[in-house]
């Protein structure tokens, strides 16, 4: 089960500032540079050796007062399907509306955990005021002001308490999720692969009623296929339907093993398949990109050599990753980006001898050692991989702190050139020796 926390409220509460806050600063530096649009919806908390998503739902509302307040409903409704935890944010300066009793005549229904978070408590006459918040009935209520940042620590902490790590043994099937955008062609991969007989299992211990398990069991292959396609359709929904996709995307990421990431030949890799690529990366998701509707495409002026250099240069520098040209309607390669999706999840598993790793890694730093830090030399010691469920390398040195994320980059290439972990991120840790 993964860990989703989703930030609900009324617009201009400062769920934005929640949430950058939750998300810390650091993030915002890596997706610069990567292309992904300054408003970000969803991004990775770490917090007490802990890491969970938020959502910060604000970032899909637009439109006139009477449709926001009709898109706020429907976007509480979803957040309570499919997050793990929520963050009810309001604010002390208008008091409780309308809105606000509503929002909390659906939250209290839940049985997950959710958190009254009061903002704008930076005086000691709101926080007289912040009171009256009590009477929403909610245990878990919190005052904090995210401007200065006053609380912000003791909500984390309190959220951090109810995420369950998830386990780092999973059974051992591997799981795989097909993610993409509406309408990239995910029901009708699935189908190829499945056929009409899909035996559903839903009773896989913590999956909802509506994210469905399918087994795949045919030429000794072995799998399951956590689909988020499109298990209701809602009428509602259509309103927030970007919300919804990517609300799934991350459900199903959240509890598989391998992405299949599935982009759309005629539109190319678009800024909401860049932030799925990042999650995925950033959650050590094993990662397979599927060119759909590749048959569509008039193949004179459009070579897979092309497409695959374009797509490079949008997910660089994590450009390991295999790319499958494939038609789902016309079952085209569907078989071959099954087995690149099992091959990526054995590599993921992969363990490198410790010997055959220090012996290999010594040599690439020899070759190129660290840059000194004003006149102080940096020395790397020991290389181990850790015991996680994905590759990760402890490089034990006497000065962790000057390393710089060029020279980081260096030792994952050289990683990636002696030991095949293509389509797997690989985290690199510098410890003190």
């Amino acid at each position: 089960m993964g860990n989703i926390v989703a930030i609900v409220g009324r617009p201009n509460v400062g769920k934005s500032t929640l949430y950058n806050r939750l998300i810390g600063g650091r993030q915002a530096i890596i997706d610069d540079t990567s292309g992904v649009t300054r408003d970000r919806k969803y991004g990775i908390s770490e917090w007490n050796g802990k890491s969970f998503t938020v959502i910060d739902t604000g970032g899909f509302v637009q439109g006139s007062d009477d449709v926001f307040e009709a898109a706020i409903r429907s976007q509480v409704k979803i957040a309570i399907e499919e997050a793990n935890i929520l963050v009810f944010m309001v604010d002390v300066t208008t008091g409780i509306t309308d809105l606000d009793e509503e929002v909390a005549n659906m939250l209290r229904r839940t049985k997950k955990d959710v958190f009254l978070v009061v903002n704008k408590v930076d005086n000691h006459n709101r926080l007289l005021e912040a009171n009256e918040f009590w009477s929403m009935g909610f245990e878990n209520t919190h005052f904090l002001s995210s401007l200065t940042g006053s609380g912000t620590g003791d909500v984390l902490d309190a959220i951090t308490e109810k995420v369950v790590e998830e386990p780092s043994i999973h059974g051992d099937i591997p799981k795989f999720a097909i993610v993409g955008q509406p309408n990239v062609g995910k029901s009708s991969m699935l189908n190829a692969l499945l056929g009409k007989e899909r035996n559903i299992v839903t009773d896989i211990a913590g999956t909802t009623r509506d994210s469905i398990h399918s087994i795949y069991k045919k030429f000794d292959k072995e799998f399951l296929i956590i689909d988020t396609a499109g298990i209701r359709k809602k009428a509602k929904v259509h309103e927030n339907l970007e919300f919804y996709s990517v609300m799934r995307a991350i459900r199903a990421m959240e509890e598989a093993d391998v992405c299949m990431l599935m982009i759309d030949a005629q539109t190319g890799m678009e800024a909401q398949d860049m932030s799925i690529f990042r999650l995925a990366q950033k959650r050590n998701k094993g990662i397979v990109l599927l060119v759909n509707k590749w048959d569509l495409l008039d193949k004179e002026t459009n070579t897979a050599r092309d497409f695959e250099k374009e797509l490079f240069n949008k997910i660089a520098p994590f450009t390991d990753v295999p790319i499958i040209f494939i038609s789902a309607l016309e079952k085209q390669r569907i078989f071959k980006a099954v087995e690149s999706a099992i091959e990526v999840n054995e590599r993921r598993n992969f363990r490198v001898k410790t010997s055959e790793l220090n012996t290999i890694m010594q040599e690439a730093i020899e070759k190129y050692p660290p840059p000194s830090h004003r006149g102080k030399f940096v020395k790397i010691k020991y290389i181990t991989q850790l015991p996680t469920y994905y590759p990760a390398f402890a490089f034990f040195c006497n000065s962790p702190k000057y390393i710089k994320e060029s020279y980081k980059n260096y030792l994952e290439n050289q990683l990636r050139s002696h030991f095949n972990f293509t389509g797997v991120p690989i985290s690199i840790f510098f410890r003190q020796k």
